[in-house]
């Protein structure tokens, strides 16, 4: 039924306009206890079997929503009601601001795909940050907070605007993600380089802790999929050393392989970061290689081309603690979570492994 919907309605609206379709629905039906207790009930079963520890937190299992859907904090509970067992908000930067020029987000329909150059479009951390403060949560879900750099803000002092942002949102974050791999704004990626890496991690870490004195909040690094295999080792090694809690594998790509199916070419040549189901390949090649390199000293987070429970399962086996999900929600629709919790569970029975924590990381430790 949504994929006629979808085809019949948001196909032919403008994708950015059908995101904030979409978005309201889901924000008015979680202000309705009846309805939103129902929809939760039909969309969000729970299984034992998948309750997962991550970054010394309980989740109801591992499957999260991504960053980029909920840049402001307004529907955190609507994706829960949804079946979203954490739910990552941003990318919030230290000002406010109105992202790149319209139209910035474009369907690869056929391809399973999506290309964003939004910019890093949100309120800005002082307001957002306000708004979690005054939220009363409806379901218990763990929130994450993904931190990134005002555009305008010179790369020399992109540290001072990170530190902003982590005073700011740490004291209401679960964890915290530093952004530091979006292609949309300028010289952003540089910041992947570890001897710019370093001192921006270290004074993040240093502000959660000088704000938040009762928790550790939890600190983790999202990366792209398009850094040199070198690269991704020196990030995994600088992770471990700084004691950093996790890795989020992967960002959007700037490559345009795997592509082909589209019946709109002229969207290829579409500047901005590709999601979807091309980034699958690539993003599991990441993981494999990062858990490889760290094992269980941290916490690593599978996402990019994650379109069903066996693409889950597959991340998990590469060494995924938690898995994300964003571009294929949009051709799946509401249904998506049930389906992917239901068949991640079935996996896991008809699996050797007696719990979730024991699979992860099984194909890369099996491997010779």
């Amino acid at each position: 039924m949504y994929k006629i919907f979808f085809n019949l309605v948001f196909k032919r609206m403008d994708p950015e306009q059908a995101h904030h379709l979409a978005f309201r629905w889901i924000r008015l039906a979680v202000r309705v206890p009846v309805l939103r207790t129902f929809v939760a009930a039909v969309l969000a079963p729970r299984y034992k079997e998948l309750r997962t520890e991550a970054l010394g937190l309980r989740m109801h299992g591992p499957f999260g929503l991504a960053a980029g859907f909920d840049k402001n904090a307004v529907a955190i509970d609507g994706m829960a009601m949804l079946g979203f067992d954490h739910v990552e908000i941003g990318t919030v930067t230290g000002e406010a601001q109105p992202g790149n020029p319209k139209k910035r987000l474009f369907r690869l329909v056929a391809d399973r795909a999506l290309i964003n150059r939004m910019g890093f479009n949100n309120e800005g951390s002082l307001a957002v940050a306000a708004r979690l403060a005054s939220r009363t949560p409806v379901f218990r879900t763990v929130v994450g907070v993904n931190i990134g750099k005002t555009k305008v803000v010179p790369e020399e002092e992109a540290v001072l605007d990170y530190v902003k942002s982590a005073e700011r949102l740490a004291p209401y974050a679960d964890y915290l993600v530093v952004n530091v791999s979006s292609p949309n704004t300028p010289g952003l990626r540089n910041l992947q380089a570890t001897e710019a890496l370093r001192p921006l991690l270290t004074a993040v870490r240093e502000a959660a802790d000088r704000t938040v004195t009762t928790r550790r909040v939890p600190l983790l690094v999202k990366i792209a999929p398009d850094l040199a295999d070198e690269d991704i080792d020196a990030v995994a090694d600088l992770a471990v050393e700084l004691g950093l809690d996790g890795i989020i594998a992967t960002n959007t790509t700037i490559a345009r392989e795997g592509l082909g199916l589209t019946s709109e070419p002229s969207l290829v040549k579409e500047t901005g970061g590709l999601s979807g189901a091309p980034l699958k390949a690539r993003s599991l090649q990441v993981l494999r290689r990062l858990y490889a390199r760290v094992g269980d000293r941290i916490t690593l987070v599978g996402v990019g081309g994650i379109e069903n429970a066996e693409d889950a399962w597959q991340r998990i086996l590469a060494g995924a603690t938690l898995v994300q999900g964003y571009s294929a929600f949009i051709y799946e629709g509401p249904f998506w979570g049930r389906a992917v919790h239901k068949g991640l569970a079935a996996r896991l029975r008809q699996s050797p492994h007696a719990t979730l924590a024991d699979a992860v990381g099984a194909d890369v430790r099996k491997s010779p």
